[in-house]
C-alpha cells in the first residue's frame, strides 16, 4: 500500500458530468465553457447521453479545457437500471448494442467508468458491485434539485468494502434547461503539474483529486503514521473508515479549523477524509492509500 496523494503541484477545478445540446442539455459547449470559466473552473467533461465526443477535432477556442466522455443508460440482464459516465475518448458506442456491451467496450478503450447518481437510480448493493466500476458519484447536484436523492455515500462505502480503490466523484450533472436549471453545486479539484488533457486524466485515474460542494483541501500529507491536512476554514475534519470506524476533530461551536493531523489506524480496510464547513457543505478525499502504481 502507498499513500495516494501528491498535492505539491497545482489545483484545477472541474466537472465530470455535463450535458449540452448534443443530447438533452440546454446550452452549447461554448456557452457552458464561458459560464463555468467565469466561476473558476479549469476543465469540463463532455458526457452527453450516447454521444461520444472528440474534443481534439473541435477547432473552437474555449476559455477552459474540454475532456472527452459519454453517458450510457439502460438495463442489464438482471433488471438493474443504470446511468454510467465514461471518461475518455471513445468510439462505436451505440444504444442498439446494449448497455453491457457498451460498458465492456468503454473499458477496453481505456475509459474511467463511473456509476452515476445511484440513489436516484435506486441501484442496489448488487447493482453497484456487478460491473466493476472504477468510481461512483458520491454527490450529484441535479438529482438534489429533482427529488433530494443526491447522496451516493452509502453506495460508495459498499463498493469500498469490496474494492478500496473505488473513486468518489461529486458532479453537477448539468443540463441547464427549464426542467434542470441547477449547476456549480458539486465538482472535483485535481492536483496536477498542468491543466492538460493528459495530466488531468492521469490525475483523475490515480485519484489525486478531491470532491467538493464547497470546502477546499489545500494540502494532504502522510508521515507514515498520521495524515495532515491544510484546508479552507471548516467546522469538522473527519477520518472515515469502514462501518462505524471514524475519528473527528472540531465542535459545533468555537474556532474553525484550517489545519489538522490525525493518526491513521493500521487495521482499517480503507480510510478517507471528509471536511465540513460552517454552512454544512462537505468535501471528500478518495481513499488515502492505493496499491496502484
Amino acid at each position: 500500500m502507498r499513500f495516494r496523494y501528491n498535492t505539491k503541484n497545482k489545483w484545477f477545478k472541474g466537472n465530470t458530468h455535463i450535458h449540452s445540446k448534443a443530447s438533452d442539455g440546454g446550452k452549447t459547449f461554448l456557452q457552458l465553457a464561458r459560464m463555468y470559466a467565469k466561476v473558476g473552473y479549469h476543465f469540463l467533461c463532455r458526457t452527453d447521453h450516447w454521444a461520444a465526443s472528440n474534443t481534439e477535432a473541435d477547432s473552437t477556442t474555449y476559455p477552459l479545457l474540454w475532456l472527452d466522455g459519454i453517458e450510457l443508460d439502460g438495463q442489464d440482464q438482471h433488471g438493474g437500471a443504470y446511468h454510467i459516465v465514461c471518461l475518455g475518448k471513445l468510439d462505436g458506442l451505440k444504444p442498439e448494442m446494449g448497455l453491457v456491451a457498451a460498458i465492456e467496450s468503454a473499458r477496453k478503450q481505456g475509459a474511467i467508468v463511473v456509476l452515476a447518481h445511484p440513489y436516484w437510480m435506486h441501484n442496489s448493493a448488487e447493482d453497484c458491485l456487478r460491473w466493476g466500476f472504477d468510481g461512483v458519484e458520491i454527490y450529484n447536484h441535479v438529482t438534489r434539485w429533482l427529488n433530494g436523492k443526491s447522496d451516493g455515500m452509502v453506495h460508495w462505502n459498499i463498493m469500498l468494502k469490496n474494492n478500496p480503490e473505488t473513486l468518489g466523484f461529486a458532479a453537477d450533472d448539468t443540463h441547464l434547461s427549464a426542467e434542470h436549471p441547477t449547476w456549480n453545486g458539486g465538482w472535483i479539484v485535481v492536483n496536477a503539474p498542468e491543466c492538460s488533457r493528459d495530466e488531468i486524466t492521469k490525475a483523475i485515474r490515480k485519484g489525486n483529486y478531491y470532491s467538493s460542494c464547497g470546502p477546499e483541501f489545500h494540502n494532504i500529507e502522510f508521515d507514515g503514521a498520521s495524515v495532515s491536512v491544510e484546508t479552507s476554514p471548516v467546522r469538522f475534519v473527519r477520518l472515515v473508515g469502514p462501518a462505524w470506524c471514524g475519528e473527528r476533530l472540531g465542535s459545533p461551536r468555537g474556532k474553525l479549523i484550517a489545519r489538522a493531523t490525525m493518526k491513521v489506524p493500521a487495521d482499517w480496510d480503507y480510510v478517507y477524509l471528509e471536511i465540513e464547513d460552517n454552512n454544512g457543505r462537505r468535501a471528500w478525499t478518495n481513499t488515502l492509500f492505493t496499491v496502484r502504481v
